[in-house]
Parts: structure tokens; sequence; C-alpha cells
């Protein structure tokens, strides 16, 4: 089994979980609710690696990842600038 991970983002404006995968450059896909999105996420992730391998390009595996928020000082908080 394979494991990637991906970033699931909500658009506010659009009112969708949009989701990418950072170890597979050009891999989105979105969902109208989380669970949906992570479901496609499966099946873009299955399909992007299944088109590189037809065209005979490698198949990035994902290293190490970890994820961090960080917190700047100054800066209007996101809900400040609405």
């Amino acid at each position: 089994m394979s494991r990637y991970t991906v970033l699931i983002e909500r658009d506010q404006d659009e009112g969708v979980y949009v989701v990418t995968v950072p170890a597979l450059p050009g891999c989105v896909t979105q969902g109208s609710t989380f669970e949906q999105a992570r479901e496609r996420a499966r099946e873009a992730i299955s399909g992007h690696v299944a088109a590189l391998r037809d065209l005979g390009q490698p198949v990035p595996v994902e290293s190490d990842v970890v994820v961090a928020t960080v917190e700047i000082d100054g800066l209007p908080s996101p809900a400040a600038a609405d």
C-alpha cells in the first residue's frame, strides 16, 4: 500500500473542499464534503499514478512530510480580514 499526504482546503467562495497532493504536482481534485474530497483524492492519486506509469515516467515516492503551522505577529487574523 502506498501513502500520500493530501492537503484539503475549504474554498469559501465555491463552497467546496479542494485537494492537492504535494508529492504529485498537478494532482488536484475537489469534493462538496470533506469525506467526498478524501475519496476523490484516492481516485485522483490512483489515476495520476496510472497515467505516469502509462507514459513511462517515474512515480514520485513521498518522503517524510511534516505539516506544521506558524504564527506571525503583526498580521491580521483571517477572520479580521473579512
